[in-house]
């Protein structure tokens, strides 16, 4: 089976370990990676992104650039990818071209080409996305689905209740989820699990592939410790981090997933975190009527409305995963590149 994918990045770490497992894996087929602020600013989301398609010697893939900040908010980078967004591991500026097309409309151009829908992979704060959704509302009937890395059905690490992608820009991720196109969240759930040892690190950074190395690098990025000696205190050892999000495109029977609707915050203490409603019998909210978001219109199909809707829409959400086989799974398949 081939996906054909579209990825939408902020490349810091574990985005580059993202794009190099898309690149070598033979079920997928990546028609384009669109950039956005993030982990980092989107000028060194964008070389980052160049510069991790020429280690992994990738065909010529478009990249494009987005959005430089949220909806509402200005930006605001995460700390813990280095002052480049990808771990100061000094790699030589790419050659390669960036698409001179804003994101949302290389996203339009692109999947109005295709005869059949697409899948499109998030890796970051979901600003272009919201905005080819809003602005285009035609290309719906050809998103197969959006599969995120974002948000959690437990606890944060941007707060203690959201997630960094979601809480960058929780508008935007309110406006995908509620769209009416499918979406599958792989959150912190699942994210926290999956990490490589550093023994497998070491024999990536040591090995003969300059994919290899730039992965291992990566890793051992994560596992350093800090100033006083100590283990990493954000928590992120090992972790292939976005990158499983790509593995569950794949691989999706490693995974627990239930249907579950899905309610982004936006104000007060609680903003950006992602409610996912678990219940297994009818709360007091549904007696009370309490329960019902204002209306709104999902994005529907093309050239109309699909009717008002209340309360949150259902999501696919990761809630637990095999992570030794999708350690595996990422060790497999960056040991195919060169």
């Amino acid at each position: 089976m081939t996906h054909r994918v579209l990825l939408d990045v902020d490349t810091g770490i574990d985005d580059a370990l993202a794009i190099m497992f898309a690149v070598a894996h033979p079920e997928i087929e990546l028609l384009g990676i669109t950039c956005v602020a993030g982990n980092t600013s989107l000028e060194n989301v964008v070389a980052n992104t160049l510069k991790v398609l020429d280690v992994a010697e990738a065909p010529s893939i478009p990249v494009a650039a987005g959005s430089r900040r949220p909806l509402i908010e200005p930006a605001r980078a995460s700390h813990v990818h280095g002052g480049d967004g990808l771990g100061d591991v000094g790699l030589p500026v790419s050659a390669r071209e960036v698409d001179p097309r804003h994101a949302s409309d290389f996203l339009r151009d692109t999947l109005l080409a295709q005869d059949e829908p697409v899948t499109i992979v998030a890796l970051a704060p979901q600003t272009n996305l919201a905005l080819l959704l809003r602005q285009y509302p035609e290309v719906v009937p050809k998103i197969e689905r959006i599969l995120f890395m974002g948000g959690s059905a437990s606890g944060g690490n941007a707060t203690a209740v959201a997630e960094f992608n979601v809480w960058h820009d929780p508008e935007a991720a309110a406006i995908v989820i509620d769209s009416g196109v499918p979406t599958f969240m792989y959150g912190l759930d699942v994210f926290n699990q999956v990490t490589i040892d550093e023994r497998d690190a070491d024999e990536l950074l040591l090995g003969p592939s300059a994919s290899g190395r730039l992965a291992g690098a990566l890793l051992h990025h994560q596992m350093a410790d800090d100033a006083e000696g100590e283990p990493n205190p954000d928590g992120y050892a090992g972790h292939i981090g976005d990158a499983g999000a790509v593995c569950a495109l794949v691989d999706p029977e490693a995974l627990h997933v239930e249907r579950r609707p899905v309610r982004v915050e936006l104000a007060g203490a609680s903003r950006g975190q992602t409610v996912v409603d678990r219940r297994q019998r009818v709360g007091e909210d549904a007696v009370h009527g309490a329960h019902a978001a204002p209306d709104r219109t999902p994005t529907g199909a093309a050239g109309g409305t699909a009717g008002a809707l209340a309360g949150p829409l259902p999501v696919d959400v990761a809630l637990d995963v095999d992570r030794l086989r999708y350690a595996r799974l990422f060790l497999d398949t960056i040991a195919l590149l060169p």
